[in-house]
C-alpha cells in the first residue's frame, strides 16, 4: 500500500528569518534585538541566532549603537527583481520626479499586497517624501494599490472589499488613475496611474507627496505617459 502523499512541514527557521526582514522593511528605522524579538514573539536567544545568520550573509547590519537595519546585500538581490522593468521604470522615475518635484515610485502585485519595486526622489526637494523599494501594504489601501485593483477582475480582489472601495475603484478605472489621501501614511497624499506589460502582472506608477503646485488630474496625466513608455519599451 502506497502512503498518502504529505506536505513537506514549512521551514520555521526560514519563515522567521524572512519574518525579520519584513519586520525590519516594515519599521523603516533600525531595531533593538529585543524589539525583533517582541515582535516575533521569540525569546531574545532565538532572535540573536536567526540575526546572526542574516547578518553572516549581509541582509541585516548593526549601526554604531548595535541595533539592527536591512543590509546593503539586499539591494542587490532586489535589483534582481523583474530587472527589465526596473531597468526601463526607473529613467522614467527620474524624469517625473524632476518635472513635478516629488517622489515617484514603481509598485506591483504581490498576493494581496502592494510592494515598491523601485522609487526616486527629486534631486532638489528640501524634504522628499521617502518611499523605500521592498515597502508593501495591502491592495486596498493607498493610490497604487487601488489603481492596480482596477486592473483585476472583480473575483480577483481580496475579500471583504466594501462597497465604497468598490466605488473608488471603479471611479478609478473609468478616469484611468487613483488618489489617496492619510491612507497608509498620516499627511501624505498619492496619485497612481495603472500599466500592463505582457508576461507581467499588473503595476502602477505613482508619486506621494505633503503637497504639490500640480493637480491631481495633472500630475496623472504625466504618470500616464511615462506609464506608456515603459510599457512600449517591453513590448505592450
Amino acid at each position: 500500500m502506497t502512503p498518502a502523499a504529505t506536505t513537506p512541514p514549512a521551514s520555521q527557521t526560514l519563515s522567521r528569518g524572512i519574518r525579520i526582514l519584513e519586520v525590519l522593511a516594515d519599521a523603516r528605522r533600525a531595531l533593538s534585538i529585543d524589539e525583533i524579538a517582541d515582535r516575533l514573539d521569540v525569546h531574545r536567544s532565538v532572535a540573536y541566532r536567526l540575526l546572526r545568520t542574516l547578518e553572516d550573509h549581509g541582509l541585516v547590519e548593526r549601526d554604531a549603537a548595535g541595533r539592527i537595519e536591512l543590509g546593503a546585500r539586499l539591494a542587490a538581490l532586489a535589483a534582481g527583481v523583474a530587472h527589465d522593468l526596473q531597468a526601463e521604470a526607473v529613467p522614467e522615475l527620474t524624469a517625473v520626479a524632476g518635472d513635478l518635484g516629488v517622489t515617484c515610485f514603481l509598485a506591483v502585485l504581490d498576493h494581496d499586497e502592494c510592494v515598491t519595486l523601485s522609487s526616486i526622489e527629486p534631486r532638489h526637494a528640501v524634504n522628499p517624501v521617502a518611499q523605500r523599494p521592498g515597502t508593501r501594504h495591502p491592495i486596498t489601501r493607498g493610490a497604487p494599490g487601488k489603481a492596480i485593483l482596477s486592473l483585476l477582475p472583480r473575483p480577483s480582489w481580496p475579500a471583504g472589499v466594501s462597497a465604497e472601495l468598490a466605488q473608488e475603484v471603479t471611479d478609478a478605472a473609468a478616469r484611468g488613475y487613483a488618489t489617496s489621501h492619510d491612507e497608509v501614511i498620516p499627511s501624505l497624499r498619492a496619485v497612481a496611474v495603472p500599466f500592463t506589460v505582457r508576461g507581467r502582472g499588473p503595476a502602477a506608477i505613482a508619486v506621494v507627496f505633503v503637497a504639490s503646485s500640480h493637480s491631481d488630474q495633472e500630475i496623472a496625466a504625466r504618470l500616464a505617459v511615462s506609464a506608456a513608455a515603459i510599457r512600449e519599451a517591453l513590448g505592450g
